[in-house]
C-alpha cells in the first residue's frame, strides 16, 4: 500500500515519464503542440488521459454546464459515430450521462478503455504511454474532422 504522499509523487512520476516518451515519439517528434486537450475551441469540449488502479482511458468530454447543450453536442457526435470511430478496432464507448468523480459534475463522454493495467504497476506504464499515444492521436484526427462542423451545430 502506498501513502497518500507515495501515490501523489508516483502520479508526477508517471506524468513526467509520458511527457518524456512523446519527447522521443515519431509521430509526436515535431508537433509544436503535443495534445489538443482543452484547445479544441469549442467551450466545454475537451479531450482526456484518466488512468487508474483496473484501466486507461482515452477520452472527448462533452461538459457544458447546460443540459441541452451538451446533449446537441453528444447527438450530433452520434451522428458522425462512422467518423469518430474510423481506426477504432472495436469502437469507442459512447456514455451521454457520466459523474465525475473529482468535481460531480455531469458530462457526456466518448471513450477507449485499457483494461488490465494499475498505474501502480511501473512495468504496465510502457503498455498505457503506448495505449494513449496511440488511441489519442486517433481520436484527435478523426475530431478534427468534423470540429468546424460540431462548432457550427453549436451556434444555431
Amino acid at each position: 500500500m502506498y501513502s497518500k504522499e507515495e501515490i501523489k509523487q508516483l502520479r508526477v512520476s508517471f506524468w513526467e515519464k509520458f511527457g518524456q516518451r512523446c519527447e522521443i515519439h515519431p509521430d509526436l517528434m515535431f508537433k509544436k503542440r503535443k495534445w489538443i486537450l482543452h484547445r479544441t475551441k469549442i467551450k466545454d469540449v475537451a479531450f482526456r488521459f484518466d488512468v487508474n488502479r483496473q484501466n486507461a482511458q482515452v477520452i472527448l468530454e462533452l461538459g457544458n454546464r447546460n443540459e441541452d447543450l451538451r446533449l446537441r453536442a453528444f447527438e450530433f457526435l452520434e451522428r458522425y459515430k462512422v467518423v469518430m470511430e474510423d481506426g477504432f478496432e472495436n469502437g469507442l464507448t459512447w456514455e451521454f450521462f457520466h459523474e465525475r468523480e473529482d468535481s460531480n459534475k455531469q458530462v457526456c463522454r466518448i471513450y477507449t478503455q485499457l483494461d488490465g493495467v494499475d498505474f501502480h504497476r511501473q512495468n504496465q506504464w510502457p503498455d498505457i504511454y503506448n495505449f494513449y499515444i496511440e488511441n489519442m492521436l486517433r481520436l484527435e484526427e478523426n475530431f478534427m474532422s468534423i470540429r468546424d462542423l460540431l462548432q457550427q451545430e453549436l451556434k444555431q
